[in-house]
């Protein structure tokens, strides 16, 4: 099956729905299947073996342009190559791109009106180009915001349009009017040209169910599935407790909210000896957020027990998994996919996780961890102590945690669901 994966791009950072869609390209692939995965906007970034073209549609430079300068919507191909080359992609979003909603609401709008926005050369180009070179049998597009694309390329391509629903809700509700309304009708009117869409869990599958005004039956659950290679526990279990951070550092992660338990179980807890390692992407516009933890825990009882060590690649990321004692993710948002508790549970960690979007339902499944009151910093710490204190528990998680992955969120099983819904709609 000829398959036109179209991934959105995070500039320079590991993104987890770029992640994911290089993972499962990946696993399509190594089954005799044949995939195109298509960058738009930047380049994608991946940890693993990057298997996305080297082609950018939609330049992140293209599409901006085209936005704010009227002139731009009408500059011939060979303009928009040279400024959709990918290392001038990354130059100019070095350091992470601007992803304020208040300030790209017009943008969102224009993009999901697809071939009556501002953009509508670019996504006639990526249509030309389906039809012309790939004829593709199915076309996944990575997320509802690139929903605009979906009516020309069936209209014009023929193949079904497939939808991933990946945790969009975040950016779109932070819309300022008059975006928002905008936004949420043109998605809802826009989700009809689509022929099925898939969300990793049930919680956001019903979720945006409602978000978008389609039937139940058009949203297939297929979970997210981890590459293994490499992904084990520890040799030996840590002497030391390390409670972990993997994630990027922003406040909806809520990196802020476990420095806060940490304090209250300095002080309920002083006998237990602790620290707390943080990993993960930052961009520019979040510095000052984790500058603000760092004095704080520089000024207060969790001094000297804090180490925030940078963004890590693969073999960084397991290696910091495998010196942690628990994994923490207390996030302020309700999670759409939970890629990062997978990891830790690949690794037979403990996973401790705030009760509400996809955590509920995950750790139900696997027994790999603990749920604690969202947004609660007090019974955060509590469950977090009970974690600590107790060796047999936290081995018994991670062991549940593990076994779990290696069973059924692991990315063969996601490969062949995912191909199997693809038949359905093909044959």
């Amino acid at each position: 099956m000829r398959i036109a994966y179209i991934a959105a791009g995070a500039a320079g950072m590991y993104c987890g729905s770029c992640l994911h869609d290089n993972t499962l390209a990946r696993a399509l692939m190594e089954r005799g299947e044949d995939v195109l995965l298509v960058p738009t906007y930047t380049p994608i970034r991946t940890d693993e073996e990057d298997v996305s073209l080297s082609r950018v549609f939609f330049g992140g430079i293209n599409v901006y342009l085209q936005q704010k300068v009227p002139l731009f919507r009408h500059t011939p191909r060979w303009v928009d190559w040279l400024l959709d080359r990918p290392a001038l992609l990354n130059m100019a979003t070095r350091g992470g791109p601007s992803v304020d909603p208040a300030k790209l609401g017009d943008m969102t709008v224009s993009m999901l009106r697809g071939e009556q926005g501002n953009q509508r050369k670019e996504l006639a180009k990526l249509v030309d180009w389906l039809l012309a070179e790939v004829q593709p049998d199915v076309v996944h597009l990575s997320n509802s915001m690139l929903l605009g694309f979906a009516k020309l390329i069936a209209e014009q391509c023929g193949p079904p349009v497939v939808c991933s629903l990946s945790g969009e809700d975040i950016f779109l509700e932070k819309l300022v009017p008059p975006h928002y309304d905008e936004a949420r009708a043109l998605l809802r009117e826009r989700a009809t040209d689509v022929q099925a869409f898939v969300a990793l869990n049930e919680y956001y599958a019903n979720f945006m169910t409602d978000y978008l005004a389609v039937d139940r039956t058009k949203v297939h659950v297929v979970p997210h599935g981890l590459d293994l290679s490499g992904h084990a526990p520890a040799d030996s279990p840590r002497s030391d407790l390390v409670v972990g951070y993997l994630a990027r550092v922003c406040h909806d992660k809520g990196l802020h909210l476990l420095v806060e338990a940490c304090e209250h179980l300095v002080e309920t807890a002083p006998d237990l000896k602790f620290q707390i390692r943080a990993a993960g992407y930052l961009g520019k516009a979040d510095e000052t957020y984790l500058e603000q933890i760092t004095k704080r825990v520089a000024e207060g009882p969790l001094a000297g027990r804090f180490e925030y060590t940078g963004e890590l690649d693969r073999a960084g990321k397991i290696a910091f998994l495998q010196s942690l004692s628990v994994f923490a993710l207390p996030t302020v948002y309700a999670e759409s996919k939970g890629l990062p508790v997978l990891e830790a549970w690949a690794n037979g960690l403990p996973v401790l996780v705030p009760d509400h979007g996809s955590f509920p339902e995950m750790v139900t499944d696997t027994s790999g961890g603990v749920l604690h009151v969202p947004h609660d910093t007090h019974d955060l710490a509590h469950r977090l102590g009970e974690l600590l204190a107790d060796t047999e528990l936290r081995a018994q998680m991670g062991r549940a945690g593990r076994e779990a992955v290696v069973d059924r969120y692991h990315a063969e099983r996601m490969a062949d669901a995912t191909l199997d819904l693809y038949k359905s709609l093909v044959y």
